[in-house]
């Protein structure tokens, strides 16, 4: 009960009491159990009590490996009440362990007001890290993961969604969302109707899971996808999109949308063919036009007004 003794500095420069207890925030499996780690576990094994996001829900995991610390609820509809009487603890010197269902505490979790709370007293919060879903999807997505931005869930409604992903439309950062079995083809199809076709998207679905899959597709097939496999519309999922192409990028036409602007060469004029290449990928009507002209010039360079 209660760990060290004293006054130290944190790294913010603050002094935390270190007579009082400890608040631990670990991370839990988000699917295969055998991903939690042995610090998790012994630092669950010697704390006082544990503040689960779900006791029920929690109590395989503390089973199989023989945690039997009390527990008490701590989820979004509680917490404001819960948080100040775990910061009386802590203060007397008791250590607690925040968990949530799966995954790192607070990442799209409860937990937040306990940890401001805990700071502002100069308790002393330790992470115990581990899995959690956004990174893992992030990591095995083959999109850039040098920048990104955590969404979390998108709003329920699709006039909501769609409002709210128009306002990340030029965001050059890797977007990550959570999304539930039920809500993910409407999803899906709110994608479609406002980021640029071609633009490169991966489904997470069940991570670490028996039924894993991954899957890399394009923001104008991923509801056609989830709607053509029955199972690509159940289990926990993670969404990703790639960013925005830079602005250097936005003046040159991808090998895909040249391609496209190609075979509509092949049947209609450079207006409509550009037109139509930007219509359909996404591209800058100037730049597929301009590259248009130039395919057409490279093909009938004594006749260039046949192509206006």
């Amino acid at each position: 009960m209660g760990e060290g003794l004293g006054l130290s500095k944190d790294k913010e420069g603050g002094v935390q009491d270190t007579a009082r207890g400890i608040l631990y925030l670990v991370a839990t499996p988000i699917g295969n159990l055998a991903d939690f780690s042995f610090r998790a576990v012994e630092t669950l094994q010697k704390v006082d009590l544990i503040a689960a996001e779900d006791t029920r829900h929690s109590r395989p995991l503390l089973d199989r490996y023989g945690i039997a610390k009390p527990t008490v609820a701590l989820h979004e509809y509680n917490e404001a009440a819960t948080a100040p009487r775990l910061i009386d603890r802590l203060v007397r010197g008791e250590s607690v362990a925040l968990i949530s269902d799966a995954g790192t505490p607070l990442i799209n979790d409860p937990g937040f007001p306990l940890v401001r709370l805990a700071r502002e007293r100069g308790i002393r919060v330790t992470p115990v890290p581990g899995p959690c879903a956004m990174v893992a999807a992030l990591s095995a997505s083959g999109l850039p993961c040098d920048r990104f931005a955590f969404e979390g869930f998108p709003p329920r409604t699709g006039a909501a969604r769609r409002s709210h992903l128009k306002t990340l439309l030029d965001d050059q950062r890797t977007l990550i969302f959570y999304e539930s079995s039920h809500r993910v083809l409407g999803f899906a199809k709110d994608i479609a109707a406002v980021f640029p076709q071609e633009r490169p998207l991966v489904i997470a679905r069940e991570l670490t899971k028996r039924y894993e899959t991954i899957v890399r597709t394009s923001a104008g097939e991923a509801d056609a996808l989830i709607e053509a496999d029955p199972d690509m519309s159940k289990g926990e999922f993670v969404i990703l999109i790639q960013g925005a192409p830079t602005t250097k990028a936005r003046n040159e036409l991808t090998p895909d949308q040249t391609r496209i602007l190609e075979l509509l060469l092949a049947e209609v004029s450079v207006k409509t063919a550009a037109a139509l290449t930007a219509k359909i990928t996404g591209a800058r009507k100037d730049v597929a036009y301009r590259a248009a002209l130039k395919i057409a010039e490279e093909r009938s360079p004594v006749f260039p007004e046949r192509f206006s």
